[in-house]
Order: C-alpha cells, then sequence, then structure tokens
C-alpha cells in the first residue's frame, strides 16, 4: 500500500516520495472495544498516545509568509477526485483523512480526523470514533455520515478508489461521530491503514451537485488550508486557515507553517527553471540531471541567496520505464518486447545526458528490501513453484538484469542479441524495414511524451532501434491530451512510473490486476492480463507478517520482470533540491519522505520570492 495523495497525482514531491503506509498492530487492538491512537504493522506505533509532535519537525517554526512554488501545465478542475479534467496542483491541501502517517516509521499511521480506532481480534472491520472538534471550514462539524458519503462517491466515481477499496463490505454510521467498516471475507491485513487514508469529503457541500464534472467552484475542505484565489490554468493560491480545527493536534505542531502556498504554471520545465532563477518562484525539486549539473550556475547560488544540496532517502523507487502497451498487436510477443530493450542503451545516456548521476533499476521494488535478487528459494520459491508452465521459465532460471552496453562494442553485442529474439518471434527484415512474417504488418510504433524534455532520452532509443530495422517515432502532446489518452490507453508506448511503498498491497491490483487491464483510468498502463499475476497479488494482500510479505512481493516482481511490460530507467536515491534561502527546514529530514510540510520561512512578512528581508 502507499500513502495515497488525494486526485492520485496532486503535489509531485508527494507523488515521488511515496511514503509508508502500513495495517493494525499485532498487540493491544485484538480486543474489541480497545480504542487505540494509531497503528503500526508489526508491534507498536513509535510514537506513544501522550507523543507531542514527530521527532523530524521544529515544533517551534515561525509561522507565516507566502511561498511560491510552480506546476507544468495547465488545470482545469479544482475537484481532484474524479477522471474529468486536471486537477489543481495543491488541492489535497484543503482535505482531511481519516488517519495520517509518520515519515519516520515504514508501516504506521495515528489519528486525524479520528481520535481513536478499534478493531475485533478477527480484523474483519474497524471503527472509528472522530475527534468533537473537527469542523468544516464553513463551521459544521465533521461527522459520521460525511465519511460514508466520502466512500461512496469516491468508489463510485473513480476506478482507482473502487480498487483501493474494494475489499470493503460495507460503511455504517453508528452515531454522529462513529463509523464502522465492515470487510469482505479474506485475510487482508491492510484493510485498517487502506480506510485510514480516506479522505473525507462534506456530504451537505456535494449534494445536489454533479460531483463528477470538472468545476472551478473552490470545494469546501476541513483540512489546514483553503483557495483563497486563482486564475484558471495560471496559478492558484491557498491560504492557512487561521482557525483550522486540528493545529494543535500532535500529528500537525511543526506543519502546515506556511502562512499561504502559490502555485505558479508554466508551459515547460525550461521556462520555469528560467523564472526560478529570475527569483520567481521558492522551491524546486530537480528531477533532471542534466539541468541539475548545468542550469543551476548562477549568482544567487554562487553568493548563498539559493541553497542547492541533495538529500539521501530511503524511499522505494519503483519502476519508471518505458511502458509497452500489450494491448496493441505490435507489442503481444514477449520476445519483442525483450528485443527492444536490447536497444535502449542506458551507459551511454547516463554518462552522455545524466552526468552519471543515475543508477539502473532492476526491479518493480528498486531500493528497497522487497525487490528480488538471486534466485528464487525458501517461501518465495514455494510460491512460484505452483505455477511452473504459467510464468517465464527464466523465473526460474536467471536473475533479471536489464540490457547493458558495458564493456567493448556493448551497443553492437546487445542489437545482435535483439535480432537474434525478433528472427525466432517471426519477424524479419524487408526493404530495410522489419515485418511481421505472418502477416506482413511493418514492427513500427508511436512513443507518447508530455514533454519536450524527454525526446533527447527517446531520439537516440529511435535510432538504436532503426538499425534492427524497427520504425518508432515520438508524439509529444500537452498535458491535456496526454491526460485523455493515457487514461484510454490509446498509445503505443508511454513513459510511466509507478510509485512504491515499503508495505506494497491492494494498490498492486490496480497496477497489475487483469480486472483493470481495460478499465479507463486505471494504472494498468501495460495491460497485464494474467492468472498468475493476479495470483501473486493475492498473495502479497494476504501475507500476515514481514517474511511473507518479502517473498510474497519478491515472487512478483520477478514475474513482472520477465515479462518485459517495461524497458527499465533509472533512480538516483537522493532528493536533489534547490531554494531561495528564506526557505527553512528541520536539521532532521525523515527518511521515507522529504516533509516539505515541515519547512517554513525566515520571516513572516510579505517579502516575495525570492527576496530576503
Amino acid at each position: 500500500m502507499r500513502r495515497m495523495a488525494a486526485g492520485l497525482l496532486i503535489g509531485l514531491i508527494a507523488a515521488a516520495v511515496a511514503g509508508p503506509a502500513g495495517a493494525q498492530t499485532q498487540q493491544g487492538m485484538a480486543q474489541q472495544g480497545m480504542a487505540r491512537h494509531g497503528m503500526a504493522l508489526y508491534g507498536e506505533p513509535k510514537y506513544g498516545p501522550d507523543f507531542r509532535h514527530f521527532d523530524y519537525v521544529n515544533p517551534d517554526a515561525p509561522k507565516g509568509g507566502k511561498v511560491t512554488l510552480q506546476a507544468i501545465g495547465s488545470f482545469d478542475t479544482l475537484n481532484p477526485f474524479t477522471l474529468r479534467g486536471v486537477p489543481a496542483a495543491g488541492a489535497a491541501l484543503i482535505y482531511d483523512t481519516l488517519m495520517t502517517g509518520s515519515a519516520d516509521e515504514p508501516f504506521t499511521e495515528y489519528g486525524l480526523l479520528a481520535e481513536s480506532v478499534e478493531m475485533p481480534e478477527d480484523r474483519s472491520s474497524i471503527t472509528f470514533n472522530l475527534r468533537s472538534g473537527a469542523r468544516w471550514h464553513d463551521g459544521k462539524p465533521v461527522t459520521a455520515d460525511d465519511v460514508v458519503f466520502s466512500f461512496t462517491i469516491l468508489t463510485e466515481s473513480h476506478p482507482f478508489y473502487r480498487s483501493y477499496y474494494g475489499a470493503v463490505d460495507k460503511v455504517e454510521a453508528e452515531g454522529e461521530r462513529r463509523v464502522r467498516f465492515t470487510f469482505k471475507p479474506g485475510d487482508n491485513r491492510e484493510l485498517p491503514m487502506i480506510v485510514g487514508q480516506l479522505p473525507v469529503l462534506p456530504k451537505h457541500y456535494w449534494e445536489g451537485k454533479e460531483f463528477q464534472a470538472t468545476t472551478l467552484e473552490p470545494p469546501l475542505g476541513s483540512g489546514p488550508y483553503r483557495i483563497a484565489s486563482f486564475d484558471p490554468g495560471r496559478g492558484i493560491t491557498y491560504e492557512r486557515v487561521a482557525d483550522y480545527w486540528g493545529r494543535d493536534l500532535p500529528v500537525n505542531v511543526g506543519r502546515n507553517n506556511f502562512g499561504s502556498m502559490a502555485y505558479e504554471y508554466y508551459r515547460d520545465a525550461s521556462v520555469a527553471l528560467q523564472a526560478f532563477r529570475g527569483g520567481l518562484y521558492d522551491f524546486r525539486q530537480e528531477n533532471v540531471a542534466k539541468t541539475w549539473a548545468t542550469g543551476y550556475d548562477f549568482d544567487a547560488v554562487r553568493n548563498g541567496k539559493v541553497v542547492k544540496e541533495e538529500i539521501a532517502n530511503e524511499v522505494p523507487a519503483g519502476m519508471q520505464g518505458f511502458v509497452f502497451n500489450t494491448r496493441r498487436p505490435v507489442f503481444a510477443n514477449p520476445k519483442v518486447r525483450q528485443a527492444i530493450a536490447y536497444a535502449f542503451d542506458f551507459e551511454w545516456t547516463n554518462q552522455t545526458l545524466f552526468y552519471g548521476a543515475y543508477k539502473r533499476t532492476e526491479s518493480y521494488f528498486e531500493n528497497s528490501p522487497l525487490q528480488s535478487s538471486g534466485l528464487p528459494q525458501g517461501r518465495e520459491l514455494a510460491i512460484l513453484e505452483p505455477l511452473r508452465g504459467k510464468i517465464p521459465a527464466e523465473v526460474f532460471e536467471k536473475t533479471y538484469h536489464p540490457p547493458s552496453t558495458e564493456g567493448q562494442n556493448g551497443l553492437r553485442r546487445n542489437l545482435l542479441e535483439a535480432k537474434r529474439l525478433l528472427d525466432e518471434a517471426g519477424t524479419d527484415v524487408r526493404n530495410g524495414v522489419r515485418v511481421d512474417v505472418a502477416t506482413g504488418k511493418p514492427l513500427d510504433f508511436e512513443i507518447l511524451l508530455d514533454s519536450p524534455t524527454f525526446e533527447r532520452v527517446t531520439l537516440p532509443f529511435i535510432e538504436n532501434l532503426k538499425r534492427l530495422g524497427i520504425r518508432a517515432g515520438i508524439r509529444t502532446v500537452d498535458t491535456t491530451q496526454y491526460e485523455n489518452r493515457t487514461r484510454d490507453f490509446d498509445f503505443d508506448m508511454v513513459v510511466h512510473i509507478w510509485p512504491q511503498s515499503l508495505s506494497p498491497g491492494n494498490e498492486q491490483t490496480g497496477y497489475w490486476g487483469s480486472a483493470f487491464a481495460d478499465r479507463p483510468g486505471s494504472q494498468n498502463m501495460a495491460g497485464v492480463r494474467s492468472e498468475a499475476v493476479d495470483h501473486l497479488i493475492g498473495g502479497i494482500v494476504r501475507a500476515n507478517s514481514q517474511e511473507d510479505l518479502k517473498a510474497a512481493v519478491s515472487a512478483l516482481d520477478r514475474v513482472l520482470l520477465w515479462n518485459h511490460y517495461v524497458v527499465p530507467h533509472w533512480y538516483s536515491g537522493v532528493y536533489r533540491v534547490a531554494y531561495w534561502s528564506r526557505l527553512k527546514r528541520p536539521d532532521t529530514v525523515p527518511p521515507y519522505s522529504l516533509s516539505f510540510d515541515a519547512w517554513w520561512l525566515s520571516d513572516a512578512s510579505s517579502a516575495g520570492p525570492g527576496k530576503t528581508p
């Protein structure tokens, strides 16, 4: 399970550092009726019921000032919970959830809207007791009816939520501030925490409105910020709610420090960088290695007005790569997909374009203890053994490594191997074009991008494919068109990233489950349809110990890798950040998140971005 930002992809920082999650404590909550302040997957939460604040925040951080951030593209809706439209950056800031996670524990959550939780020994349900002081921004109380309404409207409106909460049988209000979730039969240890992540929406606001329509009417929330102003498609500003009901809760102490947060939109990353250099906004998390190496040589960095630093993290990197849409006949044969991967020269790309900043991704759970390694044995082998004949034989025989061009004539060696695989797959080169021998159709495809930045990576890949007789092209489109096309799986190949956490679970069904292969808006971008994969996902959901989880996740990892659904890319293991020096951060950065919400401004004046009073 991953920490879920409302609206799926709202907030690039949150998306890139998908945080920890978990399920229930093994001790303490076993008895029905025993209320608890938090939940941990194994053992007890780090922070006891009387904790005052998280260790990685500054409880004395000053409040106030305006921080300005950047976003790319545009937006046309303020409702982040539906398939329609592109939501405004930061839209999650106005909402609270039942529980909230800490960024220095892998599998723990503490009460936010919920003051306490109760769970019977058989884990068949969980009950949340809402805080009496929880209020919407209009002053009305947050009630159990709001929770029931939120669950219903979210699962009806978006396939992600329908999948994520699919194991919930029913939700019942047992009073004004008490709500019970009853689970379907099965052994899913994540369900309590999954439900705890539910964003709660106001029933009285949304009744009579078309929830699934795009809207530019600022919604009502209960969170630490509200929408102050916006210019459709160009910018949006959130203001800190002075009388926010939860400002003094231990989970919020030292957080939500900015008096206001503004997102300014730019048409592309290059323009945004120039705006930062000019002092038009305060903070950048840099994801382009070349830009990091060459784009920050300006006076403000040299004289210390802009801080440039790399902050190490222990965040699972997940999988980023060129994704094959296996719904398309051109990618139906896994040998074709495997061959195409040999045409991507990561080593050249990393040294020439990225200044050696990255490591090659070799797992869907990269940079975590859950990734597969060596050959399967023990519990993992026991999971995989019944699937022999239904999964690639290499799962049992080889350790997966993506093709490498290291060594003499590395690319030529790889292209020769690709040719061999393509020949075995029933293709041949005729008049310089590789075709399917049986149908005579050329092996050509289009790579869909949403930013010109990735063209410099993709063009050399295309040139290598030409040497195999494969014709590939690039189409770069605007954000809205890209969202629409990927939502409907209207592409041959895209660049995509599946974030992971240290507690994978139900979200894997949305990533790889057969039921979501043709469901618009799902994250099954590759179109995976495999009974074996479905079975392995079930094993992850049912895992009841850390050892079982590790075995189940590693088994799934191997099967996904050897089916060649992606051409793996790279990861770094650090946050690359640059910010104007009036922005300050705690001395301690937690291992699983950048926790930008714990930063603050050194003054509470009206000084704008890039200006130091």
